[in-house]
């Protein structure tokens, strides 16, 4: 599994370089690879079907615990066959729909990146693998939203997504951590063994809240919902793949994932129903106000998220099999509709619902996918549609609690779907209008109907034929949920019972509610005061107000002066100090006669040492000539270079040399260039910044005086003149350590130094011309 993922960041990275060489044939790679894996992922059916648990693991990091560890049971191998299959249909109509785009081998690296990331998600075992690839998510999915970036409402909606979800990526961060630390153990196999011990320990609480919160975010959920519909500002693959079946299906994917392990306590049960069933109810108010195609799908896909995260919460088995059927109903009809409504808006320049009608004569095949998964989504039999609201409806009114308020709250969101389903099979390509129908510049190409009308003809096919098509599959998907094995049997006949009256009672409702269309959208001037209290403003204003925080905050520690920086630094190095002094009462080590010894051991070249820098330093702080400072301030640096070799250290004193000298010549070059000297600060701040000097000055001296009270016993100095020749082939104690010894912080040095150079470079080119100004 690991080669299906290494292969997937590959074709993305290579995907410019594909555009380039290929033109608009880059879609055939592109659509192959996910076909390929499709296929490889197929080859699991049997095995996982009859219970075996698939297992891969490398080596990352065994120190900590990190490996690449790859799990794949039936909820894993389910999502990997949804996301390739989809993927497969996606690239396809991307390639279409953004035939001519200049930049469609970068649309693709993002897509093919995503697509990869979300196999990540889906078949990691160690949960801190799987948020890797959760952040690798995020990350893809802002790129795609923001894929038309010289547009505002595509960077702000696309900054919207990222932060809420990444919000919730940090919180999932913590929790996972937590859970790890817990279990002592980051492998999700070796957790579930010990689910009793999660459930009584006492970081049960943040755990389970803080990986609802990541699931909550990325799943949008009620009130983290409003990124969803502004994420519509992204190309319609995009929606049609992340925004409907396989993003925001991450959420559901992870509460499900760690139901076994961490569900069925009241937080967990009573939190995940409530959430989920007001975002039902929400999604579908929302939905029926609107009259924007992808507005439309986008609130009720949030209504059709929180009705699966509601079935997570209730628990039971049946509820869990219910929630996978809507999962894949709900991906099947939902993704055929936002292709179709990429299509329409591609054909005729709008989205528009009031301006739409009279499209199915002109484009017939197209109009064919729309009922078909209109039909789907309306729940109408024989279609797989049908059965995953009869199951949804069964697992809300089976409920061991709450089965009532859960039951309206599902009721009421499949009312809205059958409202929505007939306004975009039958309204926008067979609604007569006394206007004329709707103009279409140019009819769409076979890969802009093919993809919706094949997942129109499976959601038929899945529904007459469940048992032989999906039924296997499920099954084991519902068993990984459960913990415990599931044979899940489906079938379009019931009998008259409870669930068929709701089912027949929503179909009537919904044709009622499409009929009064007009008036619902009409509600949101009705509505305005309510909505300028609601999450969407809510988010501008904390948004608003994180940046004007941010800004004042960052005015008041950056005010640009390197000394007062300096200040804020050897003021907290001395506040700790002092604090881990006093509190292990290391006062006590020093008195009166441990300083007279450390002065009667100042031999006489040292005093002479001292008699040099003192004054000098003295006399650099007093100056206003630059030249004469430099000077001086070389004059330290020599005596700093001579106590070097009076301590037995040539080499550092020979670097010591060569550095003053060089800096001196360098300073003076440059002198020239520079303004007349101006006092930075006043007398007073001066005072501050002499006795801050002092003190700082005084608690190294303490330190050094407390230090020669103790032993040095370190064998490090034998190690090091031992292994340094033998291990580090170095003569040079010194340089090994720094080297070898030291590699890392070495490296972090250079490091920060090769970012100062790009940033100096990057404002080299920014050289202003003639009349501008930085």
């Amino acid at each position: 599994m690991l080669y299906t993922i290494l292969a997937g960041l590959i074709l993305a990275f290579a995907a410019p370089l594909l555009y380039r060489l290929l033109g608009r044939f880059i879609s055939v790679p592109m659509v192959v690879l996910p076909a390929v894996l499709f296929a490889y992922f197929c080859t699991f059916i049997s095995p996982v079907v009859a219970g075996q648990l698939v297992m891969q693991e490398y080596s990352w990091i065994p120190s900590l615990g990190i490996n690449l560890q790859f799990m794949l049971d039936g909820l894993g191998l389910f999502f990997a066959l949804l996301i390739t299959s989809f993927g497969v249909l996606v690239m396809a109509y991307a390639g279409a729909y953004l035939k001519g785009d200049s930049h469609l081998g970068r649309f693709y690296l993002y897509l093919t990146l995503f697509m990869t990331a979300m196999l990540g998600v889906v078949l990691s075992s160690n949960i801190l693998c799987l948020l890797v690839f959760w952040e690798l998510t995020s990350i893809s999915s802002y790129l795609l939203i923001s894929y038309k970036h010289k547009y505002e409402v595509s960077r702000a909606s696309a900054l919207q997504a990222l932060l809420i979800t990444n919000g919730g990526g940090l919180c999932l961060m913590a929790g996972l951590i937590l859970l790890g630390i817990a279990g002592d153990s980051f492998s999700f196999i070796e957790l579930l063994q010990q689910r009793p011990d999660l459930l009584n320990h006492s970081f049960y609480l943040p755990i389970v809240l803080l990986i609802m919160l990541g699931a909550f975010t990325k799943s949008a959920q009620f009130p983290f919902h409003v990124w969803l519909p502004n994420a519509m500002a992204a190309p319609t693959p995009v929606s049609a793949y992340l925004h409907s079946a396989t993003m925001v299906k991450a959420g559901v994917y992870l509460l499900a994932r760690f139901s076994p392990m961490l569900g069925g306590t009241e937080v967990w049960n009573y939190t995940i129903m409530a959430v989920g069933a007001t975002t039902a109810v929400v999604g579908a108010f929302l939905a029926l106000q609107q009259l924007d195609l992808k507005a439309i799908l986008a609130y009720t896909t949030i209504s059709a998220l929180g009705s699966l995260v509601t079935l997570i919460g209730i628990g039971s088995t049946f509820a869990l099999e219910a929630m996978l059927v809507f999962l894949l109903a709900h991906a099947l009809y939902k993704g055929a509709l936002f292709m179709i409504a990429g299509t329409v808006d591609h054909a005729t320049g709008t989205r528009d619902t009031t301006k739409l009608h009279l499209l199915g004569k002109r484009m017939p095949l197209l109009s064919a996918a729309a009922v078909l998964s209109a039909l789907s989504m309306a729940g109408m039999i024989p279609f797989f549609g049908f059965l995953g609201k009869e199951l949804l409806y069964e697992g809300a009114f089976e409920a061991p609690r709450f089965a009532v308020p859960l039951t309206a709250a599902i009721v009421f969101s499949g009312i809205a779907f059958v409202a929505v389903a007939v306004r975009l099979g039958y309204g926008i390509f067979f609604r007569k209008s006394a206007n004329e129908a709707t103009h279409i510049a140019h009819k769409p190409e076979t890969f802009l109907w093919l993809p919706p009308l094949l997942l129109g003809i499976a959601g038929l096919v899945f529904g007459i034929l469940p048992n032989i098509t999906v039924a296997p599959i499920l099954s084991a998907a519902a068993g990984a949920v459960a913990g415990s094995e599931v044979h899940l049997h489906l079938a379009l006949w019931h009998g008259f019972n409870p669930i068929l009256m709701l089912t027949i009672l929503t179909i009537i409702l919904g044709i009622v509610f499409y009929a009064f269309t007009n008036i619902f959208t009409t509600w949101p001037v009705h509505l305005e005061r309510l909505y300028k209290i609601g999450p969407g403003e809510l988010y501008y204003t904390l948004k608003n107000s994180l940046s004007i925080g941010s800004k004042g905050f960052i005015e008041s520690v950056q005010s640009g002066s390197l000394r007062y920086y300096v200040a804020v630094i050897i003021m907290t190095f001395i506040v700790l100090v002092v604090g881990a002094i006093w509190q292990e009462e290391l006062y006590r080590v020093v008195t009166p006669d441990t300083f007279i010894a450390a002065l009667s051991d100042i031999e006489l070249n040292e005093y002479i040492l001292i008699l040099l820098m003192v004054p000098a330093t003295i006399f650099v702080c007093l100056t206003n000539s630059r030249l004469i400072a430099i000077t001086t301030m070389s004059l330290v640096g020599y005596a700093i270079a001579l106590s070097y070799i009076f301590f037995g250290a040539p080499d550092l004193a020979a670097t010591q040399f060569l550095v003053e000298t060089l800096t001196a010549v360098l300073f003076v070059l440059v002198l020239h260039k520079l303004p007349p000297f101006v006092p930075l600060v006043k007398y007073k701040t001066n005072a501050f910044y002499l006795s801050l000097s002092v003190l700082f000055g005084a608690t190294m001296a303490y330190v050094l005086v407390m230090v020669r009270q103790f032993p040095l016993d370190s064998e490090l100095k034998a190690y090091f003149g031992a292994t340094s020749w033998l291990e580090a082939k170095g003569r040079n104690i010194v340089n090994v350590i720094l080297v070898d010894y030291r590699a890392f912080d070495t490296m972090g040095e250079i490091t920060v130094l090769a970012i100062a150079v790009i940033g100096i470079f990057s404002l080299l080119k920014l050289y202003p011309e003639k009349g501008d100004q930085l």
